[in-house]
C-alpha cells in the first residue's frame, strides 16, 4: 500500500503538489483567527459607517471581473512589495477579500505584523458576498 502511495506520487508531483497547498490553505483558514473574520453583512455596515477600505488580494484578472465596490487591488503575491500603498490607511478599518477567505485570511496576518491593528477578513471571500446578492462592480478604483 505505501509502495503505491509512493509511486502514485512520484508520478503525479503536480497533484501531490497542489493538493498540500490547498490542504494547508484549508488548515490555515480553520486555524486563523476568527474574531477578525467578518460576514458580507458586517463588512457592508463597516464600510457604509466606518468608511472601511476593502482591499481585494486576488489577480489582477480576476479582479477586473468583478469585485466590491471601490475595493483597492493588491494581488497577494505582491502585497509585501505594495503595502505602502495602504498607509494613508493605516487608521481606517481594512477588509481584506480574496476569492474564498483562504488568501485573504493569509494577508491579513501580513497587514497586522506590518503594524496595520484594525484588519478584517472577508469570511467566505467575494463568492460569499456575491451569494449575499452584494453589489460587484468592474471598475477600477481612481
Amino acid at each position: 500500500m505505501i509502495e503505491q502511495m509512493i509511486e502514485f506520487a512520484g508520478n503525479n508531483m503536480l497533484l501531490v503538489a497542489a493538493w498540500f497547498i490547498a490542504a494547508s490553505f484549508l488548515v490555515i483558514n480553520l486555524t486563523a483567527d476568527n474574531k477578525n473574520n467578518i460576514l458580507p453583512s458586517r463588512a457592508t455596515e463597516m464600510i457604509n459607517h466606518d468608511d472601511a477600505i476593502v482591499v481585494d488580494v486576488r489577480p489582477a484578472a480576476d479582479f477586473n471581473k468583478g469585485h466590491i465596490i471601490n475595493a483597492i487591488n493588491i494581488p497577494a503575491n505582491t502585497l509585501t512589495k505594495q503595502m505602502s500603498m495602504l498607509s494613508k490607511y493605516q487608521n481606517k478599518p481594512i477588509i481584506v477579500s480574496c476569492r474564498s477567505g483562504a488568501q485573504s485570511s493569509v494577508a491579513c496576518r501580513q497587514l497586522k505584523k506590518a503594524g496595520y491593528e484594525n484588519v478584517f477578513n472577508l469570511k467566505g471571500g467575494i463568492l460569499s458576498w456575491q451569494s449575499d446578492n452584494l453589489p460587484v462592480s468592474t471598475k477600477k478604483k481612481k
